[in-house]
């Protein structure tokens, strides 16, 4: 089985469509004062829609909580109403773009070939892209959850990716029902080899996170995984002790 390179987690929270100003100041210095107590364990990542960004980068100054976003425009600049570029989010202090979700891929019908796209323009731009791969219950319950989520890194992924991948099967995301333990280690440590074997850069040890569902509750036995580099967090991102306690759920993992 793959091991992680280190066993300081990322802990990634991804607010989606929520948070009106005055909510998301106070969620955000709350995680940010609540940061202190988490220590080296855990490297903390919000991500806010992007009209809390710059509200949001005030209040996080001077703590230990990096800002990210929740997708970017594979081209810099131009005529793309309603676009975001990734230039603009490192003019916000965003240091993270999470990109490929699976509410992206359907929804907005965003395909691996454009995905790989955004990464470049994320990657050129100096951002840590966060790219979301994972299977439906159908392509699960037919076998072909290796053979999805081989493809997805393989066409989403540009050889020379340095960014981080999150794994978050479709099925949990917003269900609350997570993957055992024995299924997300199976399947990230099969990710760990199929992303070794793809990219071309030295470095194979691209950190994975886990996604879906994930809740203070589990976050420790999904945390203690070895293959595991961190979490993707959903709706547990909206309360901020929730989203803490994900983070020092990392501390008991840490020996």
């Amino acid at each position: 089985m793959q091991q992680a390179s280190s066993r300081r987690h990322l802990i990634v929270g991804n607010w989606k469509m929520n948070g009106l100003s005055a909510g998301s100041l106070e969620l955000a210095k709350a995680v940010a004062e609540g940061a202190r107590d988490v220590g080296p364990a855990a490297r903390l990542v919000i991500c806010p829609p992007f009209t809390q960004l710059a509200a949001v980068a005030k209040a996080l100054e001077g703590s230990k909580v990096q800002l990210g976003a929740q997708d970017c425009h594979q081209s810099p600049s131009g005529a793309h109403t309603g676009d975001i570029s990734a230039d603009m989010l490192v003019d916000l202090d965003v240091g993270f773009v999470i990109l490929g979700h699976s509410e992206r891929r359907q929804h907005h019908h965003e395909t691996d070939g454009l995905v790989q796209a955004k990464v470049k323009a994320a990657e050129k731009a100096g951002l840590t892209p966060i790219v979301c791969v994972g299977e439906t219950a159908q392509q699960r319950d037919e076998g072909h959850t290796l053979e999805t989520l081989g493809e997805q890194i393989s066409k989403s992924l540009p050889k020379d990716f340095s960014g981080v991948v999150a794994y978050e099967p479709i099925w949990a995301i917003g269900s609350g029902r997570s993957a055992s333990v024995k299924e997300i280690d199976e399947t990230i440590s099969h990710l760990h080899d199929v992303i070794g074997r793809h990219l071309d850069v030295d470095d194979k040890s691209v950190s994975i996170l886990y996604g879906g569902s994930v809740t203070a509750r589990d976050a420790a036995s999904i945390l203690s995984i070895p293959a595991v580099g961190g979490v993707l967090v959903g709706g547990a991102s909206l309360s901020a002790e929730s989203f803490l306690g994900i983070a020092r759920a990392a501390l008991a993992t840490t020996a």
